[in-house]
């Protein structure tokens, strides 16, 4: 390689403030140049505690159905011997029927946990629930359905 190192040169000297005025014209309102962000080694989160939100949790069929039974219960009354008497109150499998709108699958496993509940508080002489129904006062009808409803709610059914 060949390379010249005197000082006949052919180039002018750039004279650096011509080319900033230069570039002032052609520019004549900069926008600033931001500033970098500092490392994000240094920058320091503000502690915030932490909340923990409650699970959302939804009702499973057979505590729904349960669940409005024994509101069908409390808002239209309840009764022994009969599916529905006279003033609209029914028995417990008539309540079951009546929540469920059909025999679904969720109606039958309300009923058959409805039954096991009766059978824990009462004995396991019951075979149906209304033959259990008819033979209990209406305290001890609530007491099973309500202890129905939260076994339900622990199993998420």
């Amino acid at each position: 390689m060949n390379t010249r190192t005197d000082s006949s040169t052919d180039f002018t000297p750039i004279d650096q403030d011509l080319y900033a005025a230069a570039f002032r014209l052609l520019d004549p309102d900069p926008e600033p140049i931001p500033e970098p962000a500092p490392p994000a080694a240094l920058v320091v989160p503000a502690q915030v505690p932490l909340t923990a939100a409650a699970p959302v949790r939804l009702t499973g069929p057979v505590e729904k159905v349960l669940t409005d039974a024994l509101a069908f219960l409390d808002t239209h009354g309840w009764t022994r011997y009969s599916l529905i008497n006279t003033d609209g109150a029914r028995c417990s499998i008539g309540a079951l029927r009546g929540a469920a709108g059909s025999r679904n699958a969720a109606y039958c496993d309300a009923g058959n946990l409805l039954l096991d509940e009766a059978r824990r508080q009462h004995g396991k002489k019951w075979e149906t629930i209304p033959s259990w129904n008819d033979c209990h006062t209406g305290a001890q009808v609530r007491s099973v359905w309500e202890s129905a409803i939260r076994r339900a709610h622990h199993l998420n059914i």
